[in-house]
C-alpha cells in the first residue's frame, strides 16, 4: 500500500468568516483563504479547513483529509475493505480526489497534489 499522511481536518460551516475569527482567537492563524467558502488554518502537522457547502466533501460533517501517492489504490482499498465510496478518484485544479466512508460510516478524503 502506498504511504498515507493524515494531513487535513474539515469541518463544516455555512459562516466562514465567523468560524475563521472563531480559531483565531484560539490562536491558530489563516493560512489561505478561497473567497467565501474555504479557509486553511494553520494546525502545525495538520490543516484545519474551513468549508461551505460549496466546497466541503461530505457537508455537516467532520472529514479527515488523508494525502496519499496513490488516490485510486486508497479508493480500491476502501472497497474492499468495507467502506463505501462517495465520490471516485477524480481531478480538479489542484489535485486528484476520492471522498470515501470508512466501514463505520465516517468521512474521508484521499488527495494527491497534481504535478504542475
Amino acid at each position: 500500500m502506498s504511504e498515507q499522511q493524515v494531513r487535513q481536518i474539515v469541518l463544516s460551516t455555512e459562516d466562514l468568516d465567523s468560524s475563521i475569527g472563531f480559531y483565531e482567537a484560539l490562536g491558530f492563524t489563516l493560512k489561505f483563504r478561497d473567497g467565501t467558502h474555504y479557509a486553511a488554518l494553520d494546525g502545525g502537522s495538520v490543516t484545519i479547513a474551513l468549508a461551505t457547502s460549496i466546497d466541503h466533501p461530505l457537508p455537516g460533517k467532520v472529514v479527515v483529509g488523508i494525502k496519499t501517492d496513490d488516490v485510486d489504490g486508497a479508493a480500491g482499498a476502501i472497497e474492499a475493505s468495507g467502506g463505501a465510496i462517495v465520490k471516485a478518484p477524480y481531478d480538479d485544479a489542484h489535485e486528484r480526489r476520492a471522498v470515501v466512508y470508512d466501514n463505520q460510516g465516517n468521512g474521508l478524503v484521499f488527495y494527491q497534489p497534481l504535478p504542475r
